[in-house]
């Protein structure tokens, strides 16, 4: 059960707001959904999340494959029964994290051979493989395995790296048929590098093989803001816009409301997370840095006027506090903060798309943080 459905759509730029229905609920684009790795949104409760406005979350096949293991997540019928999560969850194909963390990895046509980069066991992760290991995690949407590049690279390995996405995609499309599962959608991955060209010609073949959505990978890997937009632009123009269209791995606020203009619709990133653990915490201003010795003192919430647990209990100066004694709690805080700030963000970019008054609203948004730090 995977329907997608855009509802209103800016006079003035390529924003639009949908519904995407998942055998887990419905979600309201565009959505931010929080990395939860290893079935865990580090530090958070599958409450505090809700509680913070995260509707879907994302978990990681090449991660729970290697631990806790398929045979585990198959006495609970899956991640959801697994983490106690209600709600949609999105997971990718592991790709990248073979390309990034195994010990020693080889690709081939067939797929990657990889050594675990937790015990140095050896394993082999094809197309195939990577959907039924996805089916097993019955995630509502899945991701088609695809070759991931380093920035920068040469058009030749930008070109093998299509072709073999191209392939890739086409076989993950067959297993995931031949299941005859109707309950997990199947997205494909636009890759390319930074090259237009190429872009195009993989927009073009992922499109013609056909899937529930289409996701635009390979970029936020390095390259500079103004190529990752210019990119991300051509390329999101090339997708169906009867589809829901998912920029991977992305990214800052700015990248957000400068994504959602040209018609992206789905984002995930480790930033409000990870930068939570270290201490940064987003506002409508900018970021902050709660170690800074500035807020010693300080007896504001992180940001005036936010609603969530962390600003309506606490202080800057306790923040610190925590953060600067190394308290778990000082983890936790943070990150509830900055997946609210997240979700809000996407609340709001929704609320100016359904107003028509998403420039009006994108204006806003620089003006505040031209006043400088929060």
């Amino acid at each position: 059960m995977f329907d997608f459905t855009v509802i209103s759509e800016s006079k003035k730029s390529r924003a639009r707001a949908g519904l995407m229905h998942t055998s887990h609920g419905v979600v309201e684009t565009p959505v931010f959904m929080p990395v939860g790795t290893l079935a865990s949104v580090k530090s958070l409760s599958p409450e505090e999340i809700t509680q913070a406005g995260a509707s879907i979350i994302l978990g990681n096949t090449y991660h729970l494959y290697l631990r806790p293991g398929c045979d585990v997540i198959k006495l609970f019928s899956g991640l959801h029964g697994f983490m106690n999560w209600k709600g949609p969850i999105l997971t990718d194909s592991g790709g990248f994290q073979v390309f990034s963390l195994a010990k020693l990895s080889k690709i081939t046509n067939e797929g990657y051979s990889f050594q675990s980069h937790i015990d140095g066991s050896s394993h082999v992760l094809t197309p195939e493989k990577a959907v039924q290991v996805q089916m097993l995690l019955n995630s509502d949407i899945m991701m088609c395995l695809d070759q991931c590049i380093e920035y920068p690279a040469e058009k030749k390995e930008a070109q093998d790296a299509l072709e073999l996405t191209t392939q890739w995609a086409k076989r993950c499309k067959k297993t995931w048929e031949e299941t005859g599962e109707s309950r997990n959608a199947l997205f494909g991955i636009v890759q390319g590098g930074m090259f237009k060209d190429l872009r195009e010609k993989s927009a073009k073949e992922i499109v013609e093989t056909g899937f529930s959505g289409y996701a635009i990978g390979g970029l936020s890997v390095g390259e500079p803001a103004d190529i990752m937009l210019e990119i991300a632009d051509y390329t999101l123009e090339k997708l169906p816009a009867g589809k829901p269209k998912y920029m991977m791995g992305v990214g800052t606020p700015e990248n957000l409301v400068d994504l959602v203009a040209l018609g992206a619709d789905m984002f995930d990133c480790v930033m409000p997370t990870r930068n939570a653990r270290n201490g940064q915490m987003f506002t409508n201003k900018g970021t902050i840095n709660i170690c800074n010795s500035r807020y010693k003192y300080d007896t504001a919430p992180v940001e005036e006027g936010c609603l969530c647990y962390t600003c309506s209990n606490f202080s800057r100066a306790y923040l610190r506090h925590l953060y600067m004694s190394k308290e778990i709690l000082a983890y936790r805080l943070n990150t509830i903060h900055n997946i609210y700030y997240y979700t809000k963000l996407m609340k709001d970019m929704r609320k100016a798309i359904l107003n028509d008054e998403f420039e009006e609203f994108k204006t806003d948004f620089y003006n505040k943080r031209i006043k400088g730090e929060g």
